[in-house]
């Protein structure tokens, strides 16, 4: 031990929500320059950041201690208001794991604290905490910390004995007196000497922390006006939270011990031995899977086989019949055994019979299900178990784009239920598995560029048509990235000029640049369900939000580290209009059309994709689209397939479609640089359309099994350029070593990697402001398109009531004519001719509210609503 060491116990970031402002990146790359040798995570309540620390901690090298800063009832967790002892209020604690089992009763001590304790604050009491204290290491917090509120009250011989009444809790050597300086009166005047005393009365030891809210000294005006943002308030406002001096920052070890080191040593010393006592490992690689309940004389993987093996029979009699059928009963035998053998070695059978048994729930349910979207279309046992509807051979789909063996992952299939049907089908699992083994999962709102302009705007407050005036200086996504306030910087000139001229531009900048990217809020995931072996808070902590809906802390991604198992059920609203087309359909005609037997080369259907009369088609309805479909004039489902995947920015800069439609169309000669390829680019006129050729060309050329072949296909995806270069370097050795070009190998690798910008979906042009029903936040089209925030619900007003509606869905509609109108009082609305506003003739297009010269409303009774919420929100 270093005799100047010491690790920062008591640290919150972005996670305790517009309260810390640390992120968790910076964070470790500060621990890094500091040559910290752990740091520890105590946000207020919760556990939703712990996953990303742990994980991120690791990467630099830097041990993660997982805590948090629990609200302690001073009643009974389930009371509300005051007790029959008449104590009111609640302190706060510092809890901190050591090993495994401190981790597990942390995750039920902050669930129990949303589900059963939840008043204002996610709120525990003693006696649940006693119950749940194995494997914990405790602080006695701040000021708001028992010991230390009592002795600020003279109260020292309660605090002595409250004190003790911890300690015995968690066990001699497992509770620490806690003491921080931030050059306050109340603790260097009475706390500190009141907790030298208290130690010495009882012999607990101390330990100095420092409650680390940002990372820097220089931070503090950023996080000031931070805490102003949460509580909606503006900075000039005297009768708000402050956290004053500039002192709660990630101080250094040498920083620490000129603060403590010349009378509390000991103090300083005894955070490295706490660090020395937590050893927590996480047991990741562990797949958390239910138990579906197969019949008598069934082990899981036989029933799964059967069910499989029985499917494609049924599937066969409708299959040999089609006159374009490509292959025979026995390629598809070998395919499902293959499949079946591979699903079964990595130990996936009860997955595909839990996703197998609600899909036939929703189907039996009159439930519309989607025929299946993403990689699971590749898998024959998908299709034959009726989860999916579409044949894998017939379309030339590969099993390993969906689960590779030499990549051993959790399955991932997304499942389409129609919006009337989807909340059903989660009702029907979660009285299967068991209402606390399911739940919703959380997402985080961040402070994207623009929107954190707008923030720190409003709380510095500035004009809101001078922030918008900087925040619309800011270029929109490209790719569907975000652009950053410094690359806007280096990019527009007027920003840089703005900045320079007006000293209140550039505080504006600069704080809203070191807030950018801080998570804001939490909301529910539109699609993502959890499915849990157990109850739920016994692997995962959860919470609940303002509607009584239980979430995961965890988001989707750390989620899925867990090995829990996450399903996607998402609404789609086209499924509702089909369902209600095919039962209008039957009230007209007595016949009920079912879709599997439409067929796939109706001339009349193909002739409304030729024409471009494609309104109200799902992608297809952009003008953009209809566009290219008037030039392309397809004449099957292959020619809207490659349009479909086509139809992104990628494609669409480099000249790609052009010359797809012109190749189509004879006006270019088709070339294959590889005949061996021809087979695999012959229906997209040579041109790499699909990730499955991809992987194909890495197997034809280069003799990659198609397992190693996904794996550069995740690469080019996820844009991991060292991997890409190790993987370019033995494609071309091993495709050279075949007898190819290296000139040609080049060109083609250039043309492939090129093609991982293929996969963003079209940004949506969109400014046009809505309030997030459950923050109060406003936010616009553009974020929610752009996934930058977790909208999920936002308000309309029929002129007498306000009313909360679900959004459903968010998609692209491509380029269309923009125009913007300014209101009365300044704002200024981007949108498109045929967006629609309430006037008094009710709801119409902006194009025919301008040819009447009709007055628009903006509902305030909408704005004095959302404003209510946020007051709530901000808070509780």
């Amino acid at each position: 031990m270093n005799e100047k060491d010491f690790v920062h116990l008591h640290l919150h970031t972005d996670f305790s929500l517009l309260d810390g402002a640390i992120k968790i990146k910076p964070l470790a790359k500060r621990a890094q320059e500091t040559k910290a040798r752990a740091v520890a995570i105590t946000d207020h309540g919760n556990m939703f950041g712990a996953l990303s620390f742990y994980n991120t901690m690791k990467g630099s090298g830097v041990k993660p201690i997982i805590g948090i800063e629990a609200y302690l009832s001073k009643s009974r967790m389930t009371e509300r208001g005051e007790s029959t002892t008449g104590e009111r209020g609640r302190n706060h604690i510092i809890l901190l794991a050591k090993n495994l089992q401190g981790y597990q009763n942390l995750i039920k001590i902050t669930s129990f604290s949303y589900t059963e304790g939840f008043y204002y604050k996610p709120c525990i009491d003693k006696e649940f905490l006693a119950a749940h204290s194995e494997g914990l290491i405790c602080l006695s917090a701040c000021l708001s910390g028992v010991p230390s509120a009592l002795l600020l009250t003279d109260k020292f011989d309660e605090a002595a004995r409250r004190a003790k009444e911890f300690e015995d809790m968690f066990g001699k050597g497992n509770y620490y007196l806690e003491i921080q300086n931030h050059q306050l009166e109340e603790e260097v005047g009475t706390v500190i000497p009141g907790m030298m005393a208290l130690s010495k009365k009882t012999g607990i030891p101390l330990v100095a922390t420092n409650d680390c809210h940002y990372l820097m000294k220089e931070d503090w005006r950023a996080h000031d006006i931070h805490v102003c943002i949460g509580a909606g308030k503006v900075h000039t406002e005297t009768r708000r939270v402050k956290y004053q001096p500039e002192q709660f920052f990630f101080r250094t070890p040498q920083e620490m011990w000129m603060l403590f080191g010349k009378d509390l040593p000991e103090a300083l010393l005894n955070t490295v031995a706490i660090a020395e006592m937590c050893e927590l490992e996480l047991p990741f690689g562990q797949n958390h899977l239910p138990k579906y309940r197969v019949p008598e004389g069934f082990t899981t993987d036989s029933y799964f086989a059967q069910i499989a093996r029985d499917g494609l029979a049924e599937r066969w009699a409708a299959i040999k019949e089609k006159p374009d059928r490509k292959f025979d009963y026995d390629d598809y035998c070998a395919r499902l055994e293959r499949e079946i053998e591979v699903i079964t070695k990595m130990g996936f059978p009860g997955y595909f019979l839990i996703v197998w048994d609600f899909i036939k729930y929703a189907r039996t349910s009159q439930i519309p299900v989607g025929p299946g979207r993403g990689s699971a279309a590749g898998s024959l046992v998908a299709y034959s178990m009726r989860i999916t509807d579409i044949d894998p051979l017939q379309y030339e789909l590969l099993f390993e784009r969906f689960l590779n063996p030499e990549r051993v992952s959790m399955p991932d299939i997304d499942i389409d239920f129609c919006v009337h049907g989807r909340q059903k089908v989660i009702d029907y699992v979660a009285d299967y598995y068991g209402r606390d083994h399911v739940s919703q999962i959380a997402t985080f709102g961040t402070m994207a560029s623009k929107a954190a302009i707008k923030d720190v705007g409003r709380a510095l407050d500035m004009p809101y048509a001078e922030v918008e005036k900087i925040a619309k200086m800011i270029p929109p996504p490209v790719r569907g990235r975000n652009i950053s306030i410094a690359q806007a910087i280096q990019d527009v000139p007027e920003l840089k000029k703005a900045i320079d001229a007006d000293p209140r531009v550039k505080e504006v900048i600069e704080i809203a640049m070191r807030l950018e990217g801080c998570s804001r809020h939490t909301s529910v995931h539109a699609a993502g369900v959890v499915i849990s072996p157990q109850p739920l808070y016994e692997l995962v902590p959860i919470s609940k939000t303002s509607r009584d809906e239980i979430t995961t802390q965890y988001p989707m991604n750390d989620l899925e580290k867990t090995g829990m198992l996450k399903m996607d059920f998402l609404a789609l609203t086209t499924l509702t209009i089909i369902e209600d087309c095919l039962k209008s359909i039957a009230r007209e005609t007595g016949k009920r059309i079912d879709l599997a037997n439409i067929p796939l080369d109706d001339k009349a259907a193909l002739q409304i994709f030729v024409e471009g009369k494609t309104e109200a088609i799902f992608q297809f309805e952009s003008d953009g689209m209809k566009d290219i479909c008037r030039r392309l004039k397809p004449e099957n489902l292959e020619d809207l397939s490659a349009l479909n995947a086509l139809y992104r920015p990628g494609p669409i800069d480099s000249g790609m479609i052009d010359d797809f439609i012109d190749r189509r169309h004879g006006k270019k000669k088709i070339r294959y640089d590889f005949p061996e390829l021809q087979d695999v680019l012959g229906n997209t006129m040579a041109v790499i359309v699909y990730q499955e050729q991809i992987m194909a060309v890495f197997q034809r050329l280069a003799g990659y099994s198609l397992g190693e072949a996904d794996l550069v296909r995740r690469a080019m995806g996820k844009k991991k350029r060292e991997e890409l270069d190790k993987h370019k370097e033995k494609f071309t050795k091993q495709a050279m070593a075949k007898g190819h070009e290296k000139e040609k190998l080049d060109k083609l690798w250039q043309s492939m990697e090129g093609f991982a910008d293929y996969a963003f979906n079209r940004c949506l042009s969109g400014a046009t402001t809505i309030v997030d029903a459950d923050s109060g936040a406003p936010v616009t089209l553009e974020q929610i398109a752009n996934c930058e925030v977790t909208t999920s619900r936002t308000y309309s007003y029929d002129s007498e009531q306000v009313f909360v509606n679900e959004i459903v869905e968010a998609f692209a509609t491509g380029e269309q004519e923009v125009v913007e109108i300014e209101t009365a009082d300044g704002r200024t609305i981007t949108c498109t001719l045929e967006h629609k506003f309430y006037t008094d003739d009710g709801y119409l297009p902006l194009r025919e509210i301008l040819e009447k010269d009709l007055a628009i409303y903006f509902s305030q009774g909408v704005e004095e609503y959302a404003a209510h919420r946020l007051e709530q929100t901000t808070h509780a």
